[in-house]
């Protein structure tokens, strides 16, 4: 199977920089899947699984929001954050999830509100994502 160049990172910094044979993501339109060839794009990330296909086997992701881009072959994904599923500490994100259910059920404010679910979609992201590939 043919591949292009993938480079992944976060604001901590680089997490991958290869070859893939696929990308499978969720943008703010829904699920795309990348393969060598695709035209050239640009998407926002929606938080979601990610799912990067390289020699074969398939290695799947917490992603927190961000961008993928695609030009001339080459692949870019700059992620809020990005956590591959055999790292996700589990017991974390159901703390993480407990205190955004608490804050949410607190927060009067609209911006209080938008914090506390986006708080608790990343931390349902990262349990479901570890879940699914446990």
């Amino acid at each position: 199977m043919s591949g292009f160049r993938l480079q992944i990172v976060t604001p901590d910094g680089s997490v991958y920089d290869g070859q893939a044979e696929a990308l499978r993501l969720r943008t703010s339109e829904g699920y795309v899947s990348i393969r060598a060839g695709h035209a050239d794009y640009i998407a926002a990330l929606d938080i979601g699984m990610v799912s990067v296909t390289k020699n074969g086997t398939t290695r799947d992701a917490a992603c927190g929001g961000g961008f993928v881009s695609v030009e001339k072959g080459e692949v870019r994904l700059v992620a809020t954050t990005f956590e591959y599923a055999d790292d996700i500490d589990v017991e974390r994100a159901e703390s993480a999830k407990k205190r955004a259910e608490e804050r949410l059920a607190q927060a009067r404010e609209e911006r209080d509100i938008a914090i506390a679910k986006a708080k608790l979609s990343r931390a349902l992201n990262r349990i479901d994502v570890a879940e699914k590939s446990g």
